[in-house]
C-alpha cells in the first residue's frame, strides 16, 4: 500500500508541470497538430525532469510517485492546452513491467526508460478482427527454442515509430484449445530497434495527431527472456495496466474540460453582442456552469479511483466510472466552448477545434463507453451478461 500524497505535494507537482507547459504554448501544439509532428522537445524536457518516469520506482531511477500524482501531471498538460498522449502511454505501460516483469527485465529496461535513453510508449493489443474483444486476438507467438516467432497484425497502435520498446500481447495457445478464454495470451517486450523487415509500420491518417499505426508482423523473433511473467497469463496482466490507463485518461479529460470551460467563460465575459457580454445571457451562461459541475464531479471520481489503486485496493469499477464520467464531461465542455465561440471555434488559431478533436477520442478509446456501462451493469450491479 502506498501512502497518499498530501495536498501540498500535489500542488507542488501542478506548479512544476505548469512551469514546463508555459514554454510550450498553444502555438507549439498547433504547429505539432498541423504538421502531424511528434512533440520531441516537450517529451525530452518532461523526461529529463523526471515526469515521464513518475511511476518507475526510485531504485530504478524513477520518481517513485503514486498514480494520483501521475494523473495530476497529465491533467496539467491538457489544462495548459497541450496533448498528453505522448506521456501517458509510458506511464500506464509501466504497470505490466513493474507488477509482472522479472527482476532482470526491470534492471535491464527501467533505468534507461527513466533516464530517457529508451522510450516505451507503444502498447500492441488491438487488432482489426478483434476490436474490443481482446480474448479473440489472432496474432501468434510460437516458441521455437530460445525465441518466440511473432506473426499477425495490429491496428490503432500509437507511437511505434517514436518508441524503442513496445509491450505486445500475442496468442501462445490457439483459442479453440482453451476452456478459459482469458488464458492463452502472453505479453512480451519487443525491441523495435532490432525488428528490421520483420515488422512493417503503416501510419494511419486520423482526425487527431497521435502517431497511430497499423502493424504487420512477419516472423519477428523475440527472445524468450522478453516474455513478461508466465506464458498464457498476458490478458490478466494487461487488465492491471487498463485500470491505470483509465485513471490517467480521466485526468487528461478533466484537464481538457477545464481548458474548454476557462476558454468559454473568458470569451463570453468579454464578447459583446447587442450591447452586452454574451455571458450575461442565461442561455449561454448556464450550459457552461453545468459543464463545469460535471467536470468537477468526474474529477472526484478520478481521485477516488486513483486513491484506491494506490492503496492496493480493487478499483476496476471506480477506474471505469472515472473514465466514463470524465470523457463525457470533457466532451460536453468541448461542445459548449465550440457553441459559444460560434464561427471562431472552427478557426485553428483559437485552438478549440484541435482540442475538440483530441478530447472526442476518449468517449471511444481506450475503451468505448458502452463497454464501460456493460461492465458496470454486469460486474457491479449483477445484471445478466449482454455480450
Amino acid at each position: 500500500m502506498t501512502q497518499q500524497p498530501a495536498p501540498d505535494a500535489l500542488n507542488d507537482v501542478r506548479m512544476a508541470v505548469r512551469e514546463v507547459c508555459e514554454k510550450y504554448g498553444n502555438e507549439y501544439w498547433r504547429r505539432m497538430d498541423h504538421d502531424r509532428s511528434y512533440p520531441e522537445a516537450f517529451v525530452k524536457e518532461m523526461t529529463e525532469l523526471g515526469w515521464l518516469g513518475a511511476l518507475i520506482p526510485e531504485e530504478f531511477g524513477g520518481g517513485g510517485m503514486t498514480v494520483t500524482e501521475a494523473s495530476v501531471i497529465l491533467e496539467e498538460i491538457n489544462r495548459a492546452g497541450g496533448h498528453a498522449a505522448a506521456c501517458h502511454a509510458q506511464m500506464y505501460t509501466m504497470g505490466i513491467l513493474l507488477r509482472h516483469g522479472s527482476e532482470e527485465q526491470k534492471q535491464r529496461y527501467l533505468p534507461d526508460v527513466a533516464s530517457g535513453a529508451l522510450r516505451l510508449q507503444a502498447f500492441g493489443v488491438t487488432e482489426p478482427n478483434a476490436g474490443s474483444e481482446t480474448t479473440r486476438i489472432e496474432t501468434t507467438a510460437v516458441r521455437k527454442g530460445d525465441k518466440y516467432v511473432i506473426n499477425g497484425e495490429k491496428i490503432f497502435i500509437s507511437r511505434v515509430l517514436q518508441s524503442d520498446l513496445m509491450v505486445l500481447l500475442a496468442r501462445t495457445t490457439p483459442y479453440d484449445e482453451l476452456e478459459n478464454k482469458t488464458m492463452g495470451l502472453s505479453a512480451f517486450i519487443v525491441d523495435l530497434r532490432t525488428a528490421g523487415d520483420h515488422l512493417k509500420v503503416q501510419p494511419l491518417d486520423l482526425m487527431f495527431n497521435q502517431h497511430t499505426n497499423q502493424l504487420f508482423f512477419d516472423d519477428l523473433e523475440v527472445p524468450v527472456e522478453n516474455l513478461i511473467g508466465e506464458e498464457g497469463m498476458g490478458f490478466r496482466y494487461i487488465i492491471d495496466s487498463w485500470n491505470v490507463e483509465r485513471i490517467l485518461i480521466s485526468a487528461e479529460c478533466v484537464g481538457d474540460g477545464d481548458w474548454f470551460i476557462n476558454k468559454a467563460a473568458a470569451y463570453t465575459s468579454t464578447r459583446e453582442v447587442f450591447g452586452r457580454p454574451i455571458g450575461a445571457n442565461q442561455g449561454v451562461q448556464l450550459p457552461i456552469a453545468q459543464a463545469y459541475a460535471h467536470v468537477r464531479a468526474a474529477d472526484l471520481m478520478r481521485f477516488d479511483a486513483a486513491a484506491k489503486y494506490d492503496r492496493g485496493e480493487k478499483c476496476g469499477a471506480e477506474a471505469n466510472m472515472a473514465k466514463l464520467l470524465a470523457s463525457e464531461a470533457s466532451w460536453e465542455a468541448a461542445n459548449v466552448c465550440m457553441n459559444v465561440h460560434g464561427g471562431y471555434g472552427f478557426a485553428a488559431d483559437f485552438d478549440i477545434e484541435r482540442k475538440f478533436r483530441e478530447t472526442r477520442l476518449f468517449i471511444t478509446a481506450p475503451i468505448n463507453n458502452n463497454l464501460v456501462l456493460a461492465f458496470l451493469g454486469q460486474n457491479v450491479l449483477g445484471m445478466p451478461r449482454s455480450y
